[in-house]
Protein backbone atom coordinates (compact mmCIF):
# COMPACT_ATOMS: atom_id res chain seq x y z
CA UNK A 1 0.00 0.00 0.00
CA UNK A 2 1.61 3.30 -1.03
CA UNK A 3 1.53 6.50 0.99
CA UNK A 4 -1.25 8.81 -0.03
CA UNK A 5 0.01 11.98 -1.78
CA UNK A 6 -0.65 14.21 1.23
CA UNK A 7 1.33 12.02 3.62
CA UNK A 8 4.14 11.52 1.12
CA UNK A 9 4.49 15.27 0.66
CA UNK A 10 4.49 15.81 4.42
CA UNK A 11 7.47 13.45 4.75
CA UNK A 12 9.28 15.14 1.88
CA UNK A 13 8.72 18.60 3.32
CA UNK A 14 10.03 17.53 6.73
CA UNK A 15 13.03 15.74 5.22
CA UNK A 16 13.94 18.89 3.28
CA UNK A 17 14.33 20.64 6.65
CA UNK A 18 16.28 17.81 8.31
CA UNK A 19 20.05 17.78 8.60
CA UNK A 20 21.91 14.49 8.78
CA UNK A 21 20.36 12.52 5.90
CA UNK A 22 23.15 10.55 4.21
CA UNK A 23 22.71 12.18 0.82
CA UNK A 24 25.95 10.68 -0.55
CA UNK A 25 24.52 7.16 -0.30
CA UNK A 26 21.29 8.26 -1.99
CA UNK A 27 23.32 9.87 -4.77
CA UNK A 28 25.45 6.73 -5.18
CA UNK A 29 22.31 4.74 -6.00
CA UNK A 30 20.62 7.55 -7.93
CA UNK A 31 17.88 7.77 -5.28
CA UNK A 32 15.91 10.78 -4.06
CA UNK A 33 17.01 11.62 -0.49
CA UNK A 34 13.62 13.17 0.25
CA UNK A 35 11.66 10.04 -0.61
CA UNK A 36 10.67 8.09 2.54
CA UNK A 37 11.40 4.36 2.59
CA UNK A 38 8.48 2.62 4.29
CA UNK A 39 6.97 -0.87 3.90
CA UNK A 40 3.32 -0.26 4.67
CA UNK A 41 2.00 -3.71 3.79
CA UNK A 42 -1.68 -4.65 4.04
CA UNK A 43 -3.91 -2.91 6.57
CA UNK A 44 -4.69 -6.28 8.19
CA UNK A 45 -1.04 -7.33 8.53
CA UNK A 46 -0.73 -9.47 11.69
CA UNK A 47 2.54 -7.85 12.83
CA UNK A 48 4.22 -4.48 12.44
CA UNK A 49 8.01 -4.39 12.73
CA UNK A 50 9.64 -1.18 13.96
CA UNK A 51 13.38 -0.71 13.57
CA UNK A 52 15.84 2.03 14.46
CA UNK A 53 16.79 3.45 11.07
CA UNK A 54 17.72 2.60 7.50
CA UNK A 55 21.04 1.40 6.13
CA UNK A 56 22.82 1.38 2.79
CA UNK A 57 20.99 -1.64 1.40
CA UNK A 58 17.61 -0.14 2.22
CA UNK A 59 18.52 2.91 0.14
CA UNK A 60 19.87 0.74 -2.69
CA UNK A 61 16.64 -1.26 -2.98
CA UNK A 62 14.13 1.33 -1.78
CA UNK A 63 12.79 -1.21 0.73
CA UNK A 64 13.08 -1.36 4.53
CA UNK A 65 14.64 -4.28 6.43
CA UNK A 66 16.70 -5.67 3.57
CA UNK A 67 20.18 -5.16 5.07
CA UNK A 68 21.92 -7.80 7.17
CA UNK A 69 19.71 -7.28 10.23
CA UNK A 70 16.50 -7.05 8.24
CA UNK A 71 17.37 -10.21 6.33
CA UNK A 72 17.62 -12.07 9.64
CA UNK A 73 14.01 -11.10 10.29
CA UNK A 74 12.84 -11.96 6.78
CA UNK A 75 14.59 -15.34 6.80
CA UNK A 76 13.00 -16.17 10.15
CA UNK A 77 9.58 -15.31 8.73
CA UNK A 78 10.21 -17.61 5.76
CA UNK A 79 11.28 -20.46 8.04
CA UNK A 80 8.28 -19.98 10.28
CA UNK A 81 5.71 -19.73 7.49
CA UNK A 82 7.11 -22.25 5.01
CA UNK A 83 9.55 -24.42 6.95
CA UNK A 84 12.46 -23.61 4.62
CA UNK A 85 15.15 -20.99 4.19
CA UNK A 86 14.40 -18.26 1.66
CA UNK A 87 16.28 -19.18 -1.49
CA UNK A 88 16.74 -15.68 -2.92
CA UNK A 89 16.55 -12.00 -2.23
CA UNK A 90 13.25 -11.92 -4.12
CA UNK A 91 11.84 -14.59 -1.81
CA UNK A 92 12.81 -12.53 1.23
CA UNK A 93 10.95 -9.55 -0.24
CA UNK A 94 7.92 -11.67 -1.05
CA UNK A 95 7.62 -13.12 2.45
CA UNK A 96 7.70 -9.61 3.91
CA UNK A 97 4.86 -8.36 1.72
CA UNK A 98 2.27 -9.53 4.24
CA UNK A 99 3.69 -7.47 7.10
CA UNK A 100 4.05 -3.81 8.10
CA UNK A 101 7.59 -2.36 8.21
CA UNK A 102 8.60 0.97 9.75
CA UNK A 103 11.64 2.71 11.21
CA UNK A 104 11.72 5.53 13.73
CA UNK A 105 12.69 7.86 10.85
CA UNK A 106 12.28 6.68 7.24
CA UNK A 107 15.63 8.07 6.04
CA UNK A 108 19.22 6.87 6.30
CA UNK A 109 21.32 8.85 8.80
CA UNK A 110 24.96 9.76 8.28
CA UNK A 111 27.39 7.17 9.57
CA UNK A 112 24.64 4.72 10.53
CA UNK A 113 24.30 6.56 13.83
CA UNK A 114 20.90 6.56 15.49
CA UNK A 115 18.82 9.64 14.74
CA UNK A 116 18.84 12.25 17.48
CA UNK A 117 15.92 12.54 19.85
CA UNK A 118 15.03 15.88 18.24
CA UNK A 119 14.75 14.38 14.75
CA UNK A 120 12.76 11.39 15.99
CA UNK A 121 10.35 13.74 17.74
CA UNK A 122 9.85 15.75 14.54
CA UNK A 123 8.90 12.66 12.55
CA UNK A 124 6.96 10.93 15.32
CA UNK A 125 3.51 12.39 14.51
CA UNK A 126 3.77 11.27 10.87
CA UNK A 127 4.93 7.78 11.85
CA UNK A 128 2.23 7.51 14.50
CA UNK A 129 -0.45 8.36 11.93
CA UNK A 130 0.89 5.64 9.64
CA UNK A 131 0.43 3.06 12.37
CA UNK A 132 -3.08 4.22 13.21
CA UNK A 133 -4.34 5.15 9.73
CA UNK A 134 -2.78 2.46 7.53
CA UNK A 135 -2.71 -0.51 9.88
CA UNK A 136 -5.44 -2.19 11.93
CA UNK A 137 -3.26 -4.52 13.98
CA UNK A 138 -2.17 -4.60 17.60
CA UNK A 139 1.15 -6.47 17.78
CA UNK A 140 4.40 -4.56 17.16
CA UNK A 141 7.83 -6.21 17.23
CA UNK A 142 10.42 -3.56 18.12
CA UNK A 143 14.08 -4.14 17.27
CA UNK A 144 16.42 -2.57 19.79
CA UNK A 145 16.16 0.03 22.51
CA UNK A 146 15.71 3.01 20.16
CA UNK A 147 12.68 1.42 18.52
CA UNK A 148 11.09 0.39 21.82
CA UNK A 149 11.44 3.84 23.38
CA UNK A 150 10.04 5.50 20.27
CA UNK A 151 6.69 4.77 21.91
CA UNK A 152 7.65 7.08 24.77
CA UNK A 153 8.33 10.14 22.63
CA UNK A 154 4.78 11.49 22.91
CA UNK A 155 3.88 9.71 26.15
CA UNK A 156 3.20 11.06 29.61
CA UNK A 157 5.93 10.99 32.22
CA UNK A 158 4.18 8.09 33.94
CA UNK A 159 4.04 6.08 30.73
CA UNK A 160 7.70 6.74 29.98
CA UNK A 161 8.57 5.51 33.48
CA UNK A 162 6.52 2.39 32.78
CA UNK A 163 8.50 1.76 29.60
CA UNK A 164 11.75 2.26 31.49
CA UNK A 165 10.64 -0.19 34.17
CA UNK A 166 9.68 -2.75 31.55
CA UNK A 167 13.07 -2.42 29.83
CA UNK A 168 14.81 -3.30 33.09
CA UNK A 169 12.97 -6.62 33.32
CA UNK A 170 14.93 -9.80 32.66
CA UNK A 171 12.04 -11.14 30.57
CA UNK A 172 11.71 -8.05 28.36
CA UNK A 173 12.50 -10.06 25.21
CA UNK A 174 9.89 -12.73 25.92
CA UNK A 175 7.06 -10.78 27.62
CA UNK A 176 5.05 -7.92 26.09
CA UNK A 177 4.21 -4.35 27.07
CA UNK A 178 0.99 -2.48 26.27
CA UNK A 179 0.94 1.13 25.14
CA UNK A 180 -1.75 3.46 23.80
CA UNK A 181 -1.37 5.68 20.75
CA UNK A 182 -3.76 8.46 19.81
CA UNK A 183 -4.20 11.04 17.06
CA UNK A 184 -5.19 14.68 17.22
CA UNK A 185 -8.60 13.61 15.93
CA UNK A 186 -9.14 11.48 19.02
CA UNK A 187 -8.55 8.01 17.57
CA UNK A 188 -6.99 5.72 20.16
CA UNK A 189 -5.62 2.21 19.96
CA UNK A 190 -3.85 0.00 22.45
CA UNK A 191 -0.84 -1.81 21.03
CA UNK A 192 1.17 -4.72 22.36
CA UNK A 193 4.93 -4.23 22.08
CA UNK A 194 7.11 -7.33 21.72
CA UNK A 195 10.68 -6.08 22.07
CA UNK A 196 13.76 -7.82 20.67
CA UNK A 197 17.43 -6.80 20.74
CA UNK A 198 18.86 -4.82 17.84
CA UNK A 199 19.97 -7.41 15.22
CA UNK A 200 23.49 -6.08 14.73
CA UNK A 201 26.71 -8.14 15.00
CA UNK A 202 28.09 -5.25 17.05
CA UNK A 203 25.47 -6.01 19.70
CA UNK A 204 27.78 -8.58 21.27
CA UNK A 205 25.56 -9.29 24.25
CA UNK A 206 22.50 -10.35 22.28
CA UNK A 207 23.39 -11.02 18.64
CA UNK A 208 24.02 -14.74 19.13
CA UNK A 209 20.63 -15.11 20.81
CA UNK A 210 18.66 -12.94 18.40
CA UNK A 211 17.51 -15.72 16.04
CA UNK A 212 16.18 -17.85 18.88
CA UNK A 213 14.36 -14.94 20.49
CA UNK A 214 12.82 -13.95 17.16
CA UNK A 215 11.70 -17.53 16.46
CA UNK A 216 10.00 -17.58 19.86
CA UNK A 217 8.25 -14.27 19.13
CA UNK A 218 6.96 -15.54 15.80
CA UNK A 219 5.69 -18.72 17.44
CA UNK A 220 3.72 -16.55 19.89
CA UNK A 221 2.35 -14.15 17.30
CA UNK A 222 1.85 -16.37 14.26
CA UNK A 223 0.62 -19.71 15.58
CA UNK A 224 0.48 -22.41 12.95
Amino acid sequence: MPLDPRQRQAFRDLAAQTEGIDTAVYQAFDKDPLEPIIGLGPTDAPIAFLGRDLGREEVRHGEPFVGSGGQLVRRALHRHLYGTESASFGASLAVGAGFFWLNTVPYKPLGNRAWSMAVKRRFEPLMRHLLLDHWQGRDVVTLGREAFFWFGLDATSADRQRLEAYWQREDRFTACCEVELSTEQGERRRLRLHPLPHPSPRNLTWYARFAGLLDARLAQLLPR
